[in-house]
C-alpha cells in the first residue's frame, strides 16, 4: 500500500502517514527499523504495511516508494 510521510521525529524513530484518502496512521520506531531507512522528510511518498482495522489500524513496516526507471525499459 502507499501512503505519504506526514510526521517524523528523527529522535524517537515514530511518526504517522496519510493514506491516500487523508486517513492518518501512526507508526512506532520498529516500524521505521524494518523499512531500513535513516531519515524520512513529510511529503515523502512511501510503502507501507498495515496491521489491525479502525482505530487500530498501525503501520507495521515503512519504506520509501520506488518508481521504475523509464530509460531501464
Amino acid at each position: 500500500m502507499q501512503a505519504t510521510a506526514f510526521t517524523f521525529d528523527p529522535a524517537t524513530r515514530a511518526g504517522s502517514v496519510l493514506l491516500d484518502d487523508g486517513t492518518p496512521v501512526p507508526f512506532d520506531a520498529a516500524a521505521f527499523d524494518a523499512g531500513g531507512l535513516r531519515l524520512l522528510r513529510p511529503g515523502q511518498r512511501v510503502r507501507i504495511r498495515t496491521e489491525g482495522a479502525g482505530e487500530a489500524r498501525r503501520v507495521v513496516f515503512v519504506t520509501l516508494q520506488t518508481f521504475p526507471d523509464p530509460a531501464a525499459g
